[in-house]
């Protein structure tokens, strides 16, 4: 495929894209544009300046295309590893000190926390996350914090499109210290990045992400409003969840009421009701391979419960992956903003996190799957995806790619 446009259609059209803006943002305005598609999709498109040199350049960072967890230095300096969930310093729970910032997170305002003390603290200039988006009101986007207000007025999840690194090369220019918090796919596509920029490693002082299970496109938000009988163009503001844990999804109408509905009737009772971009149903790394510190949900089972979730205070789990990570955890608990309730154990992990159990075994299953069906499949770096495999089993390998490229070859003739 010689046309370095048909190339980046070939990615988005394979339904890989996540839309997280790093090759328009890398490759600059002349060469990839971005926007939203007519789906409602955030997508890059080619322009006149998009060479074949960049697009090699492209597939070496695009996240759909590579998949990279930590440096393998950093690997080698942890004392810990499992096969599932990766090297990690430690394991803890915890939530933040300040009992506002723990009941306005998504679940108990770790990553709200530290980006406050990473401020307080001056280890960093500033801190680069994403908020609510101005329009559409379901979408999110990047922004950057340099006070501790702005990051608690940026607290909790964004579930729908956004494009945290679309601006990423502008921060690198800025030549401050700052820390990331992102999706874990967006650190893998940083991480790749920091192969061709050397600023990447020598400016991001701290990765930090949420263990993620995937963001819901422009058709699941729909879906969402149809089952409850809204229309689109009278929601003017969206809350995911926060205040409580994991709070209300809360709509504001343009009349100025707003709607509360429980978490559960936005995702649905179980992961067979979510509506997710193939990409992140096939995602490789949802729990932060990438990252310092990734900080996850603690629900039995992987989901609240109904009744004791409109009075839970939040717990986040926390995987500490590098010395970095675990050197921010103890000086924000010295200083206050983290509570440390208790150290975790894989077996917390495990029972908290089962479809992420689920995906780490069928990675590369799944990417060879795609492949068979015709489509790019990423390559999986420094995240065991070949033991995985062979832990899981032939059948299972089997079956999961058998899968993937069913569902690939699906989406291609729709």
């Amino acid at each position: 495929m010689d046309n370095p446009a048909a190339r980046l259609n070939k990615i988005i059209q394979d339904r890989l894209c996540i839309g997280c803006g790093l090759c328009a943002s890398f490759a600059g305005d002349d060469a990839i544009g971005f926007g939203l598609n007519d789906d409602g999709d955030l997508v890059p498109f080619a322009r006149d300046g998009l060479t074949d040199a960049v697009m090699d350049q492209v597939d070496q960072i695009c996240p759909s295309m590579r998949v990279e967890g930590l440096p393998q230095h950093l690997i080698d300096d942890s004392p810990h590893h499992d096969l599932v969930w990766g090297p990690h310093h430690g394991l803890k729970t915890g939530h933040a000190g300040d009992a506002m910032i723990r009941h306005i997170g998504s679940t108990a305002g770790v990553l709200t926390a530290l980006g406050c003390f990473l401020l307080a603290s001056g280890e960093v200039d500033f801190i680069a996350h994403v908020k609510v988006a101005d329009d559409p009101p379901h979408h999110g986007m990047a922004t950057i914090s340099t006070t501790q207000d702005e990051v608690i007025a940026a607290a909790g999840s964004r579930y729908g499109p956004t494009a945290p690194l679309r601006h990423i090369m502008a921060l690198l220019d800025r030549g401050q210290p700052f820390a990331l918090i992102a999706k874990p796919c967006d650190l893998n596509a940083v991480r790749n990045l920091a192969h061709l920029d050397e600023r990447v490693d020598r400016l991001i002082k701290y990765w930090l992400t949420p263990v993620c299970g995937g963001f819901t496109p422009d058709e699941g938000y729909q879906q969402f409003l149809d089952r409850h009988h809204i229309p689109k163009e009278d929601v003017k503001a969206l809350r995911y969840r926060g205040y409580g844990c994991p709070g209300p999804t809360q709509l504001t109408m343009a009349s100025g009421e707003t709607k509360d509905i429980h978490y559960l009737d936005f995702w649905g009772d179980d992961e067979s009701h979510w509506v997710l971009p193939l990409r992140c149903k096939i995602c490789p790394d949802g729990i932060g391979e990438g990252a310092d510190l990734a900080a996850s949900d603690t629900w039995d089972g992987g989901s609240p419960d109904r009744v004791e979730s409109e009075t839970d205070l939040g717990l986040n789990h926390m995987i500490i992956r590098t010395k970095a990570g675990m050197e921010l955890v103890e000086n924000a608990v010295k200083a206050g903003y983290l509570t440390i309730t208790t150290d975790a154990t894989i077996d917390d992990l495990n029972r908290t996190q089962p479809h992420q159990v689920k995906k780490k075994y069928a990675g590369l299953a799944r990417a060879h799957g795609l492949a068979e069906a015709g489509s790019f499949a990423p390559q999986l770096v420094n995240i065991r995806a070949e033991a995985l495999t062979d832990a899981a089993g032939e059948d299972a390998y089997e079956r999961e790619k058998q899968g993937s490229k069913k569902r690939a070859l699906a989406l291609k003739n729709n």
